[in-house]
């Protein structure tokens, strides 16, 4: 039986863990907190997922929660003019729904889960010393921790991380009370709605610990007017703060949002980093090599919502490598190839979010109006959340574009 250790109890770590768990493979699990301490604490991020992320955690049967949380069955666009009125607004159905379940109540269920089953559970911080001591023992050792001291042993790879500092100050709000859309009330939709030059909010219904509830989440250009989350300790606070600028910017969504109240006392969240892609092996100094999953070697901006998304491919690739090398050594070679499979998918999510965090050109403007009119449009648009790797046949280039809106029209 080969011996795993995974480092770090999130999306990735987690259902690679009861992924591995599944085909008998002995697995110790490292995470900093304990399912109690994880279910009581903060939110920890927005993880909208799509249907084929939402497919990897069904085929592993580890969607507990798939009855209980909404079904998002649309992702709809509004970009806001000088005036703060609606220049576009439309939106798009997904082909399969797409469901968020707050971290809190997945991650807590499922290390449960991990344990019940068997597994190694060790609550425990790890820091690059204990790396080195533990990995004599296991056959691989695998990083899923994306934050602390164990990052800096994957050095960053500057020929794919266009930016070295954060592109958005991000703040998080989950809550009760949020009235329905007036257009499409009759089914959930993510709303993304766009301040040129300012940045994005994003409003997406939910399942946390206390049932049903909305996120609201800005993305705020650093410097910018949504710069002003850094040092608020008091939940309330960020949420007047939150309002108070969608008011300003988004005063279509505030209409709906004057008798919201936060989740919990842990329902707010905010922070700052920098999107980068980092090689995918780290170097203990005992001359062991580790692996790492997920956020640890791609970290994108949460502006295209690809976080959990990406999280759950990469943990799905990595499983079937693992399993297809059958009893071989997990060797440079082996680490490489396996990061490199998920690549073919990562890279798609890096180009696109990287794309989404600048003015948008003209003819991504003329793409976003334009499916206003043509709901064939908005429909693929919304749809290149699940896939990003379409956005290479419609988006990037002027010429695409133009020849993809032509043919809706001509028809």
């Amino acid at each position: 039986m080969r011996k795993i250790l995974i480092v770090g109890a999130g999306q990735s770590g987690l259902q690679l863990a009861l992924g591995l768990q599944s085909r008998g493979y002995e697995v110790t699990l490292m995470s900093n907190r304990t399912a109690d301490e994880i279910r009581a604490g903060r939110v920890m991020s927005t993880q909208c997922m799509f249907d084929t992320a939402l497919q990897h955690e069904r085929d592993l049967g580890l969607n507990f929660w798939e009855s209980q949380a909404p079904r998002i069955e649309g992702l709809g666009v509004s970009v806001a003019g000088p005036d703060s009125s609606r220049l576009i607004d439309w939106v798009g159905r997904l082909d399969g729904y797409a469901q968020s379940v707050d971290q809190r109540v997945k991650m807590a269920g499922w290390m449960e889960t991990f344990a019940q089953r068997g597994g190694q559970l060790v609550i425990h911080g790890a820091a690059v010393g204990d790396l080195d001591y533990f990995s004599r023992n296991y056959d691989l050792v695998l990083v899923a921790a994306g934050k602390g001291e164990l990052v800096s042993m994957f050095e960053r790879d500057a020929s794919r991380s266009p930016y070295d500092a954060p592109q958005r100050a991000l703040a998080v709000a989950y809550v009760h009370g949020l009235g329905p859309r007036p257009e499409h009330p009759e089914f959930d939709a993510v709303r993304c709605n766009v301040v040129p030059g300012v940045g994005e909010l994003f409003v997406m219904p939910t399942l946390t610990t206390g049932g049903r509830a909305d996120i609201l989440f800005w993305e705020g250009i650093p410097g910018g007017p949504l710069d002003v989350f850094k040092g608020v300790k008091d939940p309330s606070e960020h949420l007047a703060l939150t309002l108070e600028l969608m008011e300003r910017f988004t005063p279509w969504e505030y209409a709906r949002a004057t008798k919201v109240e936060l989740t919990d006392a842990g329902g707010t969240l905010a922070g700052r980093y920098a999107p980068t892609v980092r090689h995918p092996i780290g170097r203990l100094p005992g001359g062991g090599l580790v692996l790492g999953v997920a956020d640890v070697v791609v970290a994108n901006d949460p502006v295209t919502g690809q976080g959990s998304n990406s999280a759950s491919k990469c943990a799905a690739a990595y499983l079937s490598s693992i399993v297809e090398h059958g009893e071989a050594p997990f060797d440079e070679a082996w680490m490489n190839a396996t990061f490199d499979r998920y690549w073919q998918t990562a890279q798609h999510v890096t180009k696109w979010t990287n794309a989404m965090l600048s003015p948008p050109p003209e003819h991504v403007l003329n793409l976003l109006g334009a499916a206003g009119r043509l709901q064939p449009a908005a429909d693929r648009f919304a749809n290149g959340f699940n896939d990003p790797s379409d956005f290479e046949n419609f988006f990037y280039e002027p010429e695409k574009t133009g020849a993809y809106l032509a043919s809706l029209t001509r028809g």
